[in-house]
């Protein structure tokens, strides 16, 4: 008898096993409750003694920014494209979350032991349907509360007004995305489907990106974003903020009406069909989440990743896409690394992506001046260290088991270095392709100064992938001062070492390269210094390699 059918109404025993339980986890509760209240007193004590100074200055700049009536134009332009885009994404991420947790999601203990006995799945699963569906809408009104301010903020509408046109997509969007991840938890055809069409919803996330930018410019399509109010509840969501900061959007209280029936309809089947979710699921779901908190208390960002990597590609399918076999040893790592990433378009495709956002920030740098320059440059060169990182994942799976590499013809730390070959030579690659908009415009530079910023991104990658485990004793080891502990800083310097050397290092090659003119001398000096990085990260990498073969 399967683990569905196991309760029946004559043999119904919830309310004496929901009973043992409660009192069995009596003490628990109580730690658990106890560690839950330091840890929320400890984040608002952060957030009020560093957050606030930051949101004050924040708000004092937008305030001085919407003075000028460019810019409050411009942020009127965008909305439309821009709301769209956000409750868009909320789609997105709701869909793609519920592939390794979900909105119903129980404990280990739970899934492995009390769905198994005769108990009532209702009473045991709709109250996690409910706890989830009730943070999403604390969450989502807490966004409202803050759009209303921002629009205020800026000059957009009053603060009421604001608050009444942001309150339908801070309690409807937040509640739809729960409905629709309660879908995809339950139907493993259905997340089939999410992982298929992932792409091409990122796609079209970046093409409102673009329509958003060119809206800001000044150049709107008016047609097009009539559709996308009318085009689903994202739309509907957006009309009333349009509305009310000045926008063609008159029929926003029908498309409210439907966005709240459409959500109370959604809402009220989803809470019937909870208790439905499949055993099986979520005890996958449980196993993932419990191995994600264990390694996120101990620092391990690279283990919680792996689970979730893992249970986001869980779909039964294995592409089996090869290349021809090469004849010398020294380009058997080349082709290993090839054929992986052609067996996993994705880690392409999000590279391509980050590509992009890294180009697009290159020429917003090359508009501004002064300390905005910089933060758009050290933006767009930390952005093109994330798209080569996605092409790396080899050299970090190799350094994560060493017994992986026992099929390799050279020692370890040679096998590491032959690893930022395929990163490197495919991140110039992309990055040439970035460059080549540039060039069309007259800054034919680009395509050395783009490209070259390949090989140290991909150097450091291979340092940041053979560092060894988390040092996460760095966190105590207690280094006073009048503004509070720096061992957090240390961790955090440690962990991001690679990034933050190469990013710095470029950063300031690149902002002379755009203050003084792309000559001949800025760009022999780029590329000398993208030159040196890249060998001293090498050297780096080879050592650390070394250094963990022998541990």
């Amino acid at each position: 008898m399967s683990d569905e059918t196991a309760w029946t109404p004559e043999y119904d025993r919830t309310s004496e096993t929901l009973r043992w339980l409660r009192d069995k986890r009596r003490s628990h509760r109580s730690r658990r409750n106890r560690d839950l209240g330091v840890i929320g007193y400890s984040l608002v004590l952060l957030a009020g003694g560093y957050g606030t100074t930051f949101v004050y200055r924040f708000a004092k700049r937008l305030e001085h920014a919407a003075a000028h009536g460019d810019a409050l134009e411009a942020i009127r332009r965008t909305l439309p494209a821009g709301l769209v885009l956000l409750a868009l994404s909320l789609v997105v991420l709701a869909a793609r979350d519920a592939l390794w947790r979900g909105p119903v999601i129980v404990p280990g203990p739970d899934a492995a032991w009390l769905l198994s006995q005769p108990v009532d799945r209702a009473r045991v699963l709709r109250p996690y349907f409910r706890l989830t569906a009730g943070l999403a809408v604390v969450a989502g009104v807490l966004c409202a509360v803050a759009g209303g301010i921002l629009l205020h903020l800026t000059g957009l509408s009053s603060l009421g007004t604001g608050l009444a046109s942001c309150l339908p997509a801070g309690l409807c969007l937040p509640l739809l995305a729960v409905v629709l991840a309660l879908q995809v938890e339950r139907r493993t055809s259905l997340g089939i489907r999410v992982r298929a069409w992932t792409p091409y919803a990122v796609l079209l996330l970046v093409m409102l990106v673009a329509q958003t930018g060119w809206a800001a410019a000044g150049h709107r399509l008016p047609v097009l974003e009539q559709v996308e109010l009318w085009s689903g509840p994202w739309g509907w969501a957006a009309q009333p903020v349009v509305h009310a900061a000045g926008g063609s959007a008159h029929t926003w209280p029908a498309a409210v009406a439907l966005l709240v029936v459409l959500t109370a309809a959604a809402t009220r089947y989803a809470h019937t069909v909870s208790a439905t979710v499949p055993t099986t699921q979520l005890r996958a779901r449980a196993a993932t989440a419990t191995t994600v908190a264990s390694v996120m208390w101990s620092v391990e960002l690279r283990a919680a990743k792996l689970a979730v990597s893992e249970a986001l590609g869980r779909d039964g399918r294995e592409s089996r896409r090869r290349l021809p076999m090469p004849r010398s040893k020294y380009l058997v790592v080349v082709w290993r690394d090839a054929v992986a990433l052609l067996r996993a378009p994705g880690r392409v495709g999000s590279a391509a992506l980050w590509t992009a956002a890294g180009a697009g920030m290159s020429g917003m740098a090359a508009s501004l001046d002064g300390r905005s320059r910089v933060a758009a440059v050290v933006m767009a060169l930390f952005f093109g260290y994330l798209a080569v990182g996605q092409l790396a994942e080899s050299a970090r799976w190799e350094a994560d088991d060493l017994r992986r590499s026992s099929w390799s013809p050279f020692r370890f730390a040679t096998l590491m270095l032959h690893h930022a070959i395929v990163p490197a030579g495919l991140g110039a690659v992309l990055a040439c392709l970035a460059a080549i908009p540039f060039a069309l415009k007259g800054a034919a530079w680009a395509l050395l100064v783009m490209p070259v910023c390949a090989l140290p991104f991909a150097a450091a990658s291979i340092v940041a992938a053979v560092r060894g485990p988390v040092r996460s004793e760095l966190l105590f080891i207690g280094i006073p001062t009048p503004f509070g502990d720096l061992s957090f800083f240390v961790f955090l310097f440690w962990y991001a070492a690679p990034l933050l050397i190469s990013v710095t290092t470029l950063s300031f090659a690149l902002e002379a390269v755009l203050a003084h003119g792309a000559g001949v001398e800025a760009l022999a000096c780029m590329v000398l210094v993208s030159l040196a990085l890249t060998a001293v990260l090498l050297l780096g990498a080879s050592h650390l390699a070394r250094k963990l073969r022998r541990h």
